[in-house]
């Protein structure tokens, strides 16, 4: 069983958005009896962080660094973790009768753990997941940063279990949960063929601030671009 506990990563001791404090306020109306936990220099054992994380702070680049602690802290206290742009919009309870949950993301259908996910206290798929980023530095020796998106980065370990990148649902063999776009990552606006359903229980507003603004706008035009074409081929043009 999954505790009634929503973890979030805060680093860089910046003032929070509209945006995040929008999110975090439907997080306690929809879920009144959790306990929120936010994570950030102050409240997370940096020290004792592999290299990965230590450089990607060290660096700024906060998002890279929360890829790793929310697996991390999830492993040791079990509870669900949030990106600071997810939403909720109804209650989750159904969700800690699983032992670990994971949504896809739209577009690639990859699982992506900013999402949401949740496990029980020390799952050892998540340990399996930690695993690239305690054996890798973010720094590598050409000076570049080792920015891999943590969908693609964790990619190989779902597939391992017989993940496919498909929208639905999926038990895996390893009995980890993979919920469709319609739960955690439905589209709004611009996509015709994901949207809201009565079982989305949370959006991702995908703020993405760890792109820069030019790489936001292409992600937009991609998504847009998708849904053209696979509007064309569904209804044969």
């Amino acid at each position: 069983m999954i505790p009634k506990t929503i973890h979030y990563c805060w680093f860089g001791r910046k003032k929070k958005p509209g945006l995040v404090k929008k999110c975090i306020k439907s997080w306690k109306k929809h879920c009144p009896d959790y306990t929120i936990i936010e994570w950030n220099e102050d409240t997370y054992d940096i020290a004792s962080s592999p290299l990965f994380v230590r450089q990607a702070l060290e660096a700024e680049k906060w998002a890279f660094a929360a890829d790793y602690v929310r697996y991390r802290v999830v492993y040791e206290h079990g509870g669900i973790y949030l990106d600071t742009d997810v939403e909720i919009i109804k209650n989750i309870d159904f969700l800690l009768s699983d032992s670990v949950f994971f949504g896809v993301q739209h577009l690639d259908f990859y699982p992506a753990s900013g999402l949401g996910f949740g496990a029980e206290k020390n799952h050892p798929f998540l340990k399996e997941l930690m695993r690239s980023y305690e054996d890798n530095p973010f720094r590598m020796k050409n000076g570049a940063f080792n920015q891999i998106p943590c969908p693609v980065r964790d990619l190989p370990v779902f597939c391992k279990y017989g993940f496919t990148a498909v929208d639905q649902e999926q038990i895996l063999e390893n009995g980890v949960h993979i919920y469709p776009t319609e739960y955690f990552c439905p589209r709004i606006k611009g996509n015709p063929f994901l949207k809201k359903t009565a079982n989305t229980v949370m959006i991702h507003r995908f703020a993405a601030t760890w792109l820069p603004m030019t790489w936001r706008i292409k992600r937009r035009l991609d998504e847009y671009k998708y849904y053209f074409l696979h509007n064309l081929f569904r209804f044969g043009g």
